[in-house]
């Protein structure tokens, strides 16, 4: 059973790192914000986005199916897998019928989930994540702590340290546009050795039977157009129409994750290259169970832009590997629990339910009505800690009487101010860790109004 709070705390630990990492994310989130003001139609688009996905998952299997037959005509291979076990197996048979064992492989969430890299690693096949940042945390063998963003959490010197031993860079540098270009001559050997290239997908449409990725890197380019083989790895939810609702929602997805108008490079894909072969493998891995909620189908609009992460202050200041879970942020604190609610019951609570990630979701997912649902079935399964339950059952006797209200709030006015620091900020006050209480009021709203009157 993982728990948020413990590992959030450890991430608190290291202050200077916290604040800046809660500056750094705050910086992606302030571009969205202009990005999104530039485009007079914008909540338009969101509603239009909203629909769009909504109607494809109420439609889903007819799509999928269309999908399939039309990119069959384009001679593309389609392959089906229930689960992550399946999908590893199908990919690694692709590989292995072709004799591949160098993979190149570009950003792709749902073979993180699946856990691919250490299933082809086992077997005898090198993969090579060449998005830089999945490069960064691979040679560090570390997830990423964001979707997009996958080595936000660490600084250019850490990187530089990394390189040096990893790259033989030179000791000490840590200049960005030096360890890029380092980067992209370790890439590009790895590139040219490459046997096969595997990309995830960020949209697959139905009425053309092609796939489209967005990158900023042009890795996911340069990994499907040297190599003969192409794998592209897809859940079912990634499935859009058409053309036309493909440019609905791709002019919401890099403006919302990044704060561009578009990704740098939006590659379609319709075929395998000449004398070559492409596969899409289809996976459902539990999302078919989501569809079947009505509390929680709406979570299968995401499009993975991780603009509810840039903006939630409980993952701007607890860091992406206190989730446990592939996809942080208030979305990964949904599907987590959709995976194994036991395991992961402590991440609805990771979440100040403040609203901002509803706000900013360009499909329009009531993430934080999504996340106290979430609450409220974890107290019906009785999976609440004792405390928890304790205290709410304190307080809804304090509230539901207005003697305990009133003088419960005389009580703390009074009380908490004289007492020393240490018994305040104990072990009893869990909020307190990294808050200071606010200033305590001489006298209540009830009295001051009284007085006003009087």
């Amino acid at each position: 059973m993982s728990s948020h709070p413990v590992k959030a705390s450890a991430f608190l630990a290291d202050e200077p790192r916290a604040h800046w990492h809660d500056q750094s994310v705050w910086f992606v989130r302030v571009k969205r914000d202009r990005m999104a003001a530039m485009v007079p139609e914008w909540e338009q688009l969101r509603e239009a986005a909203a629909q769009i996905k909504s109607h494809t998952i109420s439609r889903l299997a007819d799509y999928l199916e269309m999908f399939e037959k039309n990119a069959k005509a384009n001679g593309i291979q389609v392959h089906w897998a229930r689960d992550a076990a399946e999908h590893n197996q199908i990919v690694h048979k692709i590989l292995a019928d072709h004799g591949v064992t160098r993979l190149v492989k570009s950003k792709s969430m749902l073979t993180e989930e699946c856990g691919l890299n250490p299933y082809l690693e086992e077997r005898g096949i090198e993969v090579i994540d060449t998005d830089l940042g999945e490069r960064i945390v691979q040679l560090l063998e570390q997830p990423p702590s964001h979707i997009v963003m996958p080595a936000i959490h660490l600084k250019r010197e850490e990187i530089g340290e990394l390189f040096h031993i990893k790259l033989n860079t030179a000791k000490g540098a840590s200049d960005p546009n030096y360890l890029t270009e380092a980067a992209r001559h370790h890439l590009r050997e790895k590139f040219l050795a490459a046997q096969a290239g595997l990309t995830g997908v960020n949209f697959a449409i139905a009425e053309t039977g092609g796939v489209v990725v967005c990158t900023n890197e042009g890795n996911a380019d340069m990994g499907t157009s040297l190599p003969p083989l192409h794998i592209a790895c897809m859940g079912v939810e990634k499935i859009v129409p058409g053309t036309r609702e493909l440019g609905v929602l791709l002019r919401l997805l890099a403006r919302s994750a990044t704060g561009q108008p578009i990704t740098t490079y939006t590659s379609h894909f319709h075929g395998p290259k000449r004398n070559g072969e492409m596969h899409v493998v289809i996976v459902d891995n539990g999302r078919s169970a989501i569809t079947a909620s009505n509390e929680h189908r709406a979570i299968l609009r995401c499009i993975r832009c991780a603009a509810c992460t840039n903006t939630c202050p409980v993952y701007r200041r607890s860091g992406g590997y206190s989730y446990d879970y592939t996809v942080p942020g208030p979305i990964g604190s949904l599907l987590a629990p959709l995976r194994d609610l036991n395991k992961h019951k402590s991440l609805p609570y990771a979440c100040s339910l403040c609203a901002s990630c509803t706000d900013v979701c360009p499909v329009k997912i009531d993430l934080h009505h999504e996340l106290y649902t979430m609450r409220q079935e974890i107290a019906d399964k009785g999976l609440l800690p004792w405390y928890k339950s304790f205290a709410a059952k304190m307080m809804a006797w304090a509230l539901g009487s207005k003697f305990m209200y009133e003088t419960g709030g005389k009580l703390m006015r009074r009380i908490v101010p004289r007492l020393p620091r240490a018994l305040v900020y104990s072990n009893l006050n869990a909020w307190g860790r990294q808050r200071e209480l606010p200033s305590m009021p001489k006298k209540s709203f009830r009295e001051l109004l009284k007085e006003e009157r009087s």
